[in-house]
């Protein structure tokens, strides 16, 4: 709902504090992605027609000096690079038919079937497909790397100082000062990987295995102990109106015991490789939880919350932006993975159907498979949306407005 009051009370400070730095992360991450799609190809020897960034009518753009098209257009909501040969900026459909300098159709010459992308060989399509992605997970494993080799990493020991009293940690009996060590087997050492990996978790038990204290700073690790845990799940509104779901087993950290911790080069990678891959696992958990029914898919956001988060996370910081960008670009790589006709993950399945059957799916199957993969994507953007317009009351506003 503050969203909202914001938009209306100050319409030119909200779009430069939350559409600004919206436009500007989601911009980086649709031209990272689809700047992998086009060096691989442009490795495999593939002619690169166009590279939007953005759909709809140019904006500005220029042609280099390998003849491709670089663009910038007025709807700046994803991107596209087209390649020679393919009929669609999805490379979804193909033909070997070009239009010649005359305007009129022709069949293509042996020397532009070389470069056009449905000629190359399976192991290059793919690698082409599969570069966005991977170009995502790689520019948001660099940015936390340069994070927390230059700023650190936030670091709070995995501490039970406190215990709410009647939580589940205290009825399963964690005692204070105990310290957790591993998580479903898992190791932990920050109190930041307990909180994550407990908030995804809704109704499901776990296990944790502690040692107790024996003194100041001093702990039993001879003796560990393992207890079964099922997190209580909270309902929990932010400050724009947006519902979330969230695992609490009762448990504070240590006050005033959060530092930065630092790190060198081997280290910063490591811990960002083990960030990168806890957010791809716990997303991945969340996403199941919508599909069994353990989580509300009204839970599921769209662009309006995407655009909050990313106002919000600008207003808090440079830091706190890059950190922001870096976990939205494992996002994007990790949501064009997934197997939908349309997406990268969808033509990565049409690529092992033809590794299978020796050849290519037919083009009116792969037709209906990508009109089908494009109601899906669209049907989940304005689902999405609905429910952010839903949380945010929007349909109250405009109701009182009217009235």
């Amino acid at each position: 709902m503050e969203l909202l009051t914001e938009l209306l009370n100050t319409p030119f400070d909200f779009i430069k504090n939350y559409g600004g730095p919206f436009i500007l992360v989601l911009s980086i991450l649709v031209f990272v992605h689809e700047w992998g799609h086009y060096i691989v190809a442009r490795w495999a020897g593939v002619k690169i027609e166009k590279f939007s960034i953005g759909f709809g009518p140019e904006l500005f753009g220029r042609v280099d000096r390998h003849g491709t098209r670089w663009k910038v257009c007025v709807v700046p909501l994803g991107g596209y690079v087209q390649m020679f040969g393919d009929s669609d900026p999805a490379s979804g459909n193909h033909n070997d038919e070009v239009k010649g300098d005359d305007g009129e159709t022709r069949q293509m010459t042996d020397e532009e079937r070389k470069v056009a992308f449905f000629a190359q060989s399976l192991l290059k399509r793919s690698l082409i497909v599969v570069a966005g992605p991977a170009v995502n997970y790689i520019f948001a494993i660099i940015l936390l790397t340069g994070l927390y080799i230059f700023h650190g990493q936030p670091y709070t020991p995995s501490i039970a100082a406190t215990l709410v009293e009647g939580a589940p940690a205290e009825a399963a009996g964690v005692q204070p000062d105990d310290k957790i060590i591993k998580i479903d087997g898992v190791s932990v050492t920050r109190f930041e990987d307990l909180s994550q990996a407990v908030a995804v978790n809704l109704n499901n038990e776990m296990n944790f295995t502690i040692v107790h204290s024996t003194g100041k700073n001093t702990w039993d690790y001879e003796n560990p102990v393992d207890i079964k845990i099922t997190p209580a799940v909270i309902d929990i509104t932010d400050r724009f109106g947006f519902k979330h779901s969230m695992g609490r087993i009762g448990i504070i950290s240590p006050p005033g015991q959060s530092e930065l911790l630092e790190h060198g080069f081997m280290g910063a990678l490591g811990n960002s490789l083990k960030e990168t891959w806890n957010l791809t696992r716990l997303t991945l958990k969340g996403v199941r939880q919508m599909i069994t029914g353990e989580r509300s898919p009204k839970e599921l956001g769209g662009i309006l919350r995407i655009g909050a988060y990313a106002g919000e996370f600008a207003q808090a910081g440079i830091i706190s932006l890059i950190t922001f960008t870096a976990l939205l670009s494992i996002n994007l790589g990790l949501i064009n993975l997934f197997p939908i006709p349309l997406l990268d993950g969808g033509h990565l399945v049409f690529y092992i159907i033809e590794f299978l059957k020796g050849k290519p799916l037919s083009p009116q199957s792969q037709e209906y498979a990508l009109r089908t993969g494009f109601v899906i994507v669209i049907s989940f953007m304005l689902f999405a949306t609905w429910n952010d317009l839903m949380q945010l009351k929007f349909f109250d506003y405009i109701a009182n407005i009217i009235s």
